[in-house]
């Protein structure tokens, strides 16, 4: 697929083209946790479009190439990174696993699915960063397996400084596509937004907990 832009926000904009993000700063969206946010991410609609899942399965593949060539398994988080790592490890020719959320209450109450062997390098892929919780979490079972966890890389991320702080704690990196930054980026060069919402956006990512409050 031939691009001008840069991979981050070739992506944001072909998110907000599938409208698996939305944008609305003065009516946000309400997650479970009861954080008001501007923004609503499903990545999951990224299987229906061909070219997008596409690019984005060779934009991760190019990093891994790149930057963890060792790389021995590929794994996708359960259950918005189980088709995407698929695909990455179809054109790296590498095997694949899933990571549950949590183990099965049943039979061999496997966490992991598919074979992760001790001292196997695995890079973890993921849909969506938001505080990084589930997502550090699939590396942590990777770890708790005897394996090493090279890095997880996402599609897109909310840059939150709360993820990355924890990735950091941990000593595992943490690589996303594309980004909020991205995001607000392209949304405005669109017309999708106004010059007088960047400000406002930009607030959530400096303090999510406060968003909202006085909209």
């Amino acid at each position: 697929m031939n691009t001008t832009m840069e991979i981050p926000q070739q992506i944001a904009s072909y998110l907000l083209k599938i409208e698996a993000v939305a944008l609305r700063p003065h009516e946000p969206f309400t997650w479970t946790s009861g954080i008001k946010s501007p923004i609503y991410c499903d990545n999951r609609l990224t299987m229906s479009y061909p070219e997008i899942r596409d690019y984005i399965a060779e934009s991760f593949a190019s990093i891994i190439r790149k930057q963890y060539p060792d790389a021995e398994v590929i794994a996708g988080t359960a259950t918005a990174g189980i088709p995407h790592a698929a695909w990455v490890s179809q054109k790296l020719n590498l095997p694949m696993a899933y990571i549950r959320d949590k183990a099965k209450g049943h039979g061999k109450e496997n966490m992991i699915e598919g074979h992760i062997k001790p001292g196997q390098k695995v890079v973890v892929i993921e849909d969506l960063i938001s505080t990084g919780g589930s997502s550090l979490k699939a590396a942590k079972a990777v770890q708790a397996a005897g394996a090493e966890a090279l890095a997880v890389l996402a599609i897109f991320s909310y840059q939150l400084d709360k993820a990355v702080q924890a990735f950091s704690e941990a000593g595992i990196p943490l690589q996303s596509l594309s980004n909020y930054t991205a995001l607000i980026e392209v949304a405005l060069k669109e017309g999708r937004i106004q010059e007088k919402d960047v400000e406002l956006l930009q607030s959530f990512r400096a303090n999510p907990a406060q968003y909202g409050k006085t909209q």
